[in-house]
């Protein structure tokens, strides 16, 4: 067997990246249909449920809750039982809740729905972000979590021209055949991951992505199949249980996810406030506002792979404080020019950055614990995110109650975004033992 891997001619098109365009199709479904389109059926669906604008704020909260719960489980299910097997069900669980969202006719059933589809949304996106150090060497893994994150932004894009379609559609109640769709859609790239996932390279047969070949020493043919980047069944076995200690014990992991809490923070004052405050402050009709957040989750399609290539090439620290900077211009843009130039501009640099900080963060957390564990790394530094982005709103909103003003919640978001610079400038690289595994393909 050992032998025959390699013998294989460079150049073979690799199962790796039919597996990161799957994970592309679960961020798609899972984030971008499951999660962003919420915003689009919300006016619908309060005036179909009769419910408040408190009621509708408890369901996103719902379905957050959701989210960050099994996005930590999610991740070490991943890493024990395999992302071929989470995923699915996790947008099995999704698919069946988003249908059944539907079908509510009540506030409370409705919030079951919303919190059991944020389950499966955690359970799904972690894992998918995890793909990328799963299956590619670390000088590449930045670039392709990067394509999968991008199918944040493509969902986000879709649902904007799916949902408002719908509406035109369907005469009454809309909303529910809104979930319906986009329930259905869930269900079908379920189906698609159970078929084209794989758990792991080696399982198939294969090295990493972008993995060196591996040395031959002279004249020991013998012992050179045995010192391939595919391990043999002993050291399969040896690798089989899983050291959990290399995620919650290792000091970086944790230093990350306080970057990691940064950018949760600081973002999501921005997204949350972005249309109000162009709506209530600066007087923009709400067609437009939301034109200008469309146009900013369109270019966020690119952002994942631009920045992934970025922190590759320059490192994850200096490609994460890179990101950080753009940030914070956009956020401070946002805050001091009262024109509409400043604010495109703003929206622009947003949407070319906004994913980029997920996407280097995934790719850093698997450099830290290797393939293996990466799932369970990346679910782990996304607990902190989501305190960041908890906390994030409340602040901003209570700042701006206070000054009758979004802009000094956006000045916070800066200064927020700034700190995270700082903060990814003191980013170690990981140990060299992991290194060594990732470059040989071989699992911690």
């Amino acid at each position: 067997m050992h032998d025959k891997l390699a013998d294989k001619p460079a150049g073979r098109f690799h199962y790796g990246w039919v597996v990161i365009f799957t994970g592309m199709l679960v961020t798609i479904g899972a984030h971008g249909f499951g999660r962003m389109a919420y915003t689009l059926i919300l006016p619908e669906m309060r005036e179909g449920l009769g419910l408040t604008y408190a009621q509708l704020g408890l369901l996103s909260t719902g379905n957050f809750i959701g989210y960050l719960a099994c996005a930590v489980i999610g991740g070490f299910l991943a890493a024990r039982y395999g992302t071929r097997i989470v995923i699915p069900i996790s947008l099995l669980l999704m698919g069946i809740t988003m249908l059944l969202t539907g079908a509510a006719q009540s506030f409370e059933f409705a919030f079951a729905m919303r919190l059991l589809t944020g389950m499966g949304n955690g359970g799904a996106y972690v894992p998918a972000l995890a793909l990328g150090s799963t299956w590619f060497a670390m000088r590449r893994s930045g670039f392709a979590t990067g394509i999968v994150s991008g199918g944040t932004g493509v969902g986000i894009l879709l649902s904007g021209l799916i949902v408002p379609a719908i509406m035109v559609s369907y005469m009454t109640e809309a909303w529910r055949y809104s979930w319906y769709y986009l329930g259905s859609f869930v269900l079908i790239i379920a189906i698609m991951s159970a078929i084209f996932l794989r758990n792991r390279p080696e399982d198939i047969g294969l090295r990493l992505v972008g993995a060196p070949p591996p040395e031959k020493p002279a004249g020991d043919d013998t012992a050179a199949a045995e010192s391939a980047d595919v391990p043999k069944d002993s050291q399969v076995k040896r690798a089989a249980p899983l050291q959990w200690g290399l995620v919650y014990r290792v000091k970086e992991v944790w230093y990350l996810g306080l970057v990691y809490s940064l950018y949760g923070f600081s973002y999501v004052i921005y997204m949350t406030f972005f249309v109000e405050f162009l709506y209530r402050e600066i007087g923009l009709s709400q067609v437009l506002a939301g034109s200008m957040y469309a146009l900013a989750g369109t270019l966020s399609i690119f952002c994942g792979v631009i920045w992934g290539g970025i922190s590759d090439r320059l490192g994850r620290k200096y490609g994460a404080a890179l990101a950080y900077l753009a940030l914070a211009l956009s956020y401070v843009t946002f805050a001091l020019f009262d024109s509409m130039f400043a604010f495109y501009v703003s929206l622009i640099i947003f949407g070319l950055s906004a994913w980029s900080i997920p996407t280097i963060m995934a790719a850093a957390a698997g450099d830290y614990v290797g393939p293996r564990l990466a799932p369970a790394g990346v679910g782990f530094v996304t607990l902190f995110f989501g305190v960041g982005q908890a906390l994030g709103p409340w602040l901003g909103g209570y700042i701006a109650d206070l000054t009758e003003t979004f802009v000094y919640s956006f000045f916070l978001a800066t200064a927020v975004s700034l700190l995270g610079m700082l903060c990814s400038l003191m980013l170690r690289k990981p140990d060299s033992a992991v290194i060594k595994r990732r470059e040989a393909g071989v699992s911690s």
